[in-house]
């Protein structure tokens, strides 16, 4: 298994920790909190970049670094996705009426459209943070040097 995938599923369980952590203390339904979302993400994503880095040494390039960062937000975003559509369907039944009572009597199909959105956003935060983390790994072409 490679390096960003590996960093992929630990991301992806330190989400799902996370938001069994908040279900413990009843947050779960507040969005607000999903922000941490964001910087469990990109903390993963950071690592996977620097370890493809420090692997790579004098190889490493701009494009392996990005698509290291892409690989472990989309595989932790994929896995979060599953385990959150389970969380809802199976163990907490009312959790999506909770997290928004006027949406959830107004559409046929509620739940598809929460389950989309979250892939959505994890897909979208991966790709942000991936191009701002890059940021801080890529290489400077200096002709003054």
């Amino acid at each position: 298994m490679s390096l960003p995938i590996r960093f992929g599923f630990v991301t992806a369980a330190v989400l799902v920790a996370y938001f069994l952590i908040l279900a413990l203390f009843g947050k779960h339904t507040n969005i607000f909190y999903s922000m941490a979302n964001a910087l469990i993400t990109g903390l993963g994503i950071h690592e996977t970049i620097k370890y493809t880095r420090i692997r790579q040494d004098k190889g490493f390039r701009y494009g392996n670094g990005f698509s290291a960062g892409i690989v472990c937000g989309f595989v932790a975003t994929i896995l979060f996705t599953l385990f959150f559509a389970f969380y809802a369907t199976e163990v907490d039944t009312a959790f999506l009426q909770h997290l928004s009572r006027a949406w959830s009597s107004d559409y046929e199909n509620f739940e598809g459209i929460v389950f989309f959105t979250v892939a959505i956003m994890g897909f979208a935060t991966t790709v942000v943070l991936t191009l701002a983390i890059m940021q801080l790994y890529k290489s400077v072409n200096d002709p003054k040097k």
